[in-house]
């Protein structure tokens, strides 16, 4: 940097930032560093006691902060977001659709392992809506080595560090299994829940199915909602190790693969997630819910719509992934998904 008349700085960028003291009134920064001064700030940058400032002067190989950010939102800003302008080497990015943010987590560690730089967001995983923040990244010093930015180009080069998936419109088939509810000795209170959680996705419920324990119902029951058109069917109760619960198996004779019986995550574990193959190509997920889902506010059924309503195929990686934050702490007062839950 370097230091000049104030009469004489109009165009320039200020490296520091320029306080207004009124006892009583203000004290803040009139101009931040990187402002760039212009005919109309004089006046005010004399009223404050400022006859010289320090700014910055271009170096070969040297780029401003904002400059810098702007490389940064290059490499991160996916599909489905907004950027804000570069305000002090610092921009953030904000989601344009309802869907599924998902983050490239080893570009993300791999640019602030780098220094002088930071990419900050929320989790990815989860949900987000329109007008959500995602990010922000920023740059530290004022102004920052031209090669370090090359290199963040080259650790990003191919694939956004963040993108968000909307969520597509799907239709789902509830088949809701257990004798004592088949045969009406008992209400059934847990295809409302499903259906609840269901619409709250976005996905069309096309109807439930009553089922009793065998296995060969609950089969002719899913692939039923699969012949009417379900994108999805999701399987209610039977689902533990009692000999009279026959989900599993009936998910597992409907489908052509099973990703997981079971996953390390409290409520939840004894979820069930297989695909049926489409003519055309594509996969039907098939879903078998435990008991839990019925009276818990939280779920891994809450961890994994959202990603199947998003697109994606999921495989077995992903469920073991979740053991770590895969304890609900069953909270007084709820506030997922902002919270340590699925993280």
């Amino acid at each position: 940097m370097k230091l000049i008349r104030t009469e004489d700085a109009v165009g320039s960028v200020l490296c520091h930032d320029i306080t207004q003291i009124i006892p009583g009134v203000v004290k803040d920064a009139v101009f931040r560093k990187g402002h760039v001064v212009t005919e109309a700030d004089i006046p005010v940058l004399l009223s404050v006691g400022k006859e010289h400032l320090y700014v910055w002067e271009k170096q070969e190989g040297m780029l401003h902060e904002n400059e810098a950010a702007e490389i940064l939102r290059q490499v991160c800003q996916g599909s489905h977001m907004k950027a804000s302008e570069p305000k002090e080497g610092k921009i953030e990015l904000t989601a344009v659709v309802d869907g599924l943010l998902k983050i490239d987590r080893e570009k993300l560690n791999a640019v602030n392992a780098l220094g002088q730089m930071v990419l900050a967001s929320r989790h990815g995983d989860f949900p987000v809506k329109k007008g959500d923040r995602i990010a922000g990244m920023r740059v530290v010093p004022l102004v920052i080595e031209e090669e370090k930015m090359n290199r963040v180009k080259e650790i990003c080069s191919t694939e956004p560090v963040f993108r968000i998936l909307p969520f597509r419109k799907l239709k789902a088939g509830i088949v809701t299994t257990g004798s004592e509810v088949y045969r009406g000795r008992i209400e059934d209170k847990f295809t409302p829940v499903v259906k609840a959680k269901l619409e709250e996705q976005g996905i069309e419920v096309l109807g439930n199915t009553l089922s009793d324990d065998k296995a060969e119902m609950t089969t002719d029951a899913i692939r039923e909602w699969i012949s009417r058109g379900a994108d999805m069917v999701v399987c209610t109760g039977g689902m533990s190790v009692d000999p009279d619960d026959r989900t599993p198996l009936a998910v597992r004779n409907a489908s052509d693969e099973v990703i997981t019986y079971g996953a390390p995550v409290l409520p939840g574990a004894m979820f069930m997630l297989a695909y049926k193959r489409k003519e055309d190509g594509g996969e039907i997920p098939i879903l078998g819910l435990p008991g839990c889902v019925m009276y818990a506010r939280r779920t891994i059924f809450d961890l994994a719509l959202p990603r199947i309503a998003a697109g994606e195929r999921l495989c077995a990686e992903d469920f073991y992934m979740l053991g770590e934050g895969g304890l609900c702490l069953n909270c007084e007062a709820c506030t997922y998904p902002n919270c340590g839950f699925g993280k």
